[in-house]
């Protein structure tokens, strides 16, 4: 049976085409001037079906990964991009078709890879220790070579002491110890309400891990931490196995059930964790977080219900308004005998995709950025047929002064996830870049825009010229030059 992706709903959308190609492109053409201080690589990733799905009710989280690697190399930059050789990617190649079923449904896999990973290693991606990890939280790392994007070990362990099924696709590195922390959850297999925490150490070793058990098994997609203590949200993205046993994904939104904030001390066994209560809400990435004795706070993309139109909705109509993200602060005083948590919307912009300055990841912090819907500068729907609202513009908020800056990129573009890159490791918070791709819409390719991160009304200071048009990626992770030299 021959390729074909034509029949698929998943690829009938403006955004949703294949890619399925690896390319070296040495010395991008670049417009305008690279910094020269620039020295390091931006990674991200993309789902990206290596053959048709076999489910039509199937999500585009469901995508093989694919990593895209820039190369920034004192005004040069080459680009690179390779599938991450998963277990599944190996076994679905060798057979020339899709094995694998719908989402995280692995009843729905040909029975001849069920003894394998599903992992597709398609969300994010984090450098630790001298290693670059690919990540899908349903399945343990898998680890490339963070220059040759060649696949090393495709079900990473970290020497067998990881214990949970699952990891995380948002690690988090407290840069002040050099620890990398992370959330694994439904660690005991599909529905399990059983959740570990585990740390690695700056030399690349599990040394901590706590269990606890959360109200109902849901997507914990990112987490936070501060200097004493990990927190996490459960959101009613819940798992639903009878639409599991009929075929289908394995989350639905079941807008019955409340939000709960949890905390528990940073290193310790869990026993400690408490609970605290809130209405329906979504919020699926951490800005960044910190403590001021016993409060603790966590800035997150929060809406009023479910993110994802793709995942089923049990109770009513998906609704984009009830959809909208907008920079929200939880908090909670462990001091308090409270048993809600308190939230505050910190700014009037609709987005998703929160990033910060990661040298203060854990730790008290004035700037973040998001990419953002500009509702008074809208895409122009002609060109892509899209319906939802379409990130347009990457903002700066500055929390000191409670102000934000914008590029906007135009009515004929969109913008994916923005990474910030410091000008130096000593350079102070928020001055750096920002980076991240554009969809050009009309010449049908990709751009990476650089922009000063300080200013960034004032536009790209360079555009990389992709002569192909990448998939929209989840998430992306930049490593000094430096660090890439070392062995």
């Amino acid at each position: 049976m021959s390729v074909d992706f034509s029949h698929n709903p998943i690829f009938s959308g403006p955004f949703a085409h294949s890619f399925r190609a690896e390319v070296d492109i040495h010395d991008c053409e670049v417009e305008g001037e690279l910094p020269a201080d620039l020295d390091g690589a931006f990674y991200r990733v993309q789902p990206d079906f290596i053959y048709p799905p076999t489910y039509a009710n199937d999500v585009p989280f469901n995508g093989d990964g694919h990593v895209s690697m820039f190369r920034f190399d004192h005004g040069h930059v080459d680009f690179k991009c390779r599938y991450v050789r998963t277990q599944r990617y190996k076994a679905q190649t060798q057979a020339r078709r899709a094995l694998y079923g719908t989402y995280r449904n692995r009843a729905t896999d040909d029975p001849g890879v069920r003894h394998l990973s599903g992992g597709t290693a398609n969300t994010n991606l984090i450098f630790h220790a001298g290693r670059l990890f690919a990540l899908k939280e349903d399945s343990p790392p898998v680890l490339m070579d963070p220059n040759t994007l060649e696949t090393l070990d495709d079900y990473y362990t970290f020497g067998g002491r990881l214990k949970s099924e699952t990891f995380s696709a948002h690690p988090k590195i407290d840069y002040a110890t050099g620890e990398m922390f992370n959330i694994c959850y439904e660690a005991k297999g599909n529905g399990t309400t059983d959740v570990c925490f585990v740390g690695i150490d700056k030399t690349g070793e599990l040394n901590w891990e706590a269990w606890i058990k959360v109200p109902y098994a849901g997507m914990l997609h990112d987490f936070a931490i501060t200097e004493h203590y990990i927190a996490f949200l459960v959101i009613p993205m819940a798992v639903n196995m009878e639409q599991m046993r009929k075929g289908g994904v394995h989350f639905a939104w079941d807008s019955t059930l409340p939000t709960w904030f949890g905390v528990l001390r940073r290193g310790g066994d869990g026993s400690d964790l408490r609970y605290f209560k809130g209405p329906e809400r979504s919020a699926t990435h951490v800005m960044n977080s910190f403590c001021d004795g016993t409060r603790i706070y966590a800035d997150m993309d929060m809406s009023q219900g479910n993110q994802f139109p793709f995942f089923p909705m049990l109770h009513e109509q998906f609704d984009f308004k009830r959809a909208a993200g907008r920079l929200t602060r939880v908090s909670v005083d462990l001091s308090k005998s409270a048993e809600t948590y308190d939230m505050e919307v910190l700014y009037p912009e609709i987005g998703v995709l929160p990033r910060t300055d990661e040298r203060y990841w854990g730790h008290p912090y004035n700037v973040g950025f998001m990419p953002v819907t500009d509702l008074s500068k809208r895409l122009d729907d002609t060109l892509t047929g899209n319906t939802g609202l379409v990130l347009n513009t990457w903002t700066r908020f500055d929390h000191n002064t409670h102000k934000s800056t914008s590029f906007y990129v135009g009515n004929t573009s969109s913008l994916q996830e923005c990474q910030f890159i410091p000008r130096s490791q000593n350079a102070p918070e928020g001055s750096g870049y920002l980076v991240g791709l554009a969809n050009r819409h009309v010449e049908q390719r990709s751009d990476l825009l650089i922009l000063d991160a300080e200013q960034l009304d004032a536009g790209p200071i360079a555009t990389v010229k992709l002569p192909i048009k990448l998939r929209n990626g989840v998430h992306g992770h930049y490593v000094p030059g430096n660090l890439l030299a070392e062995k």
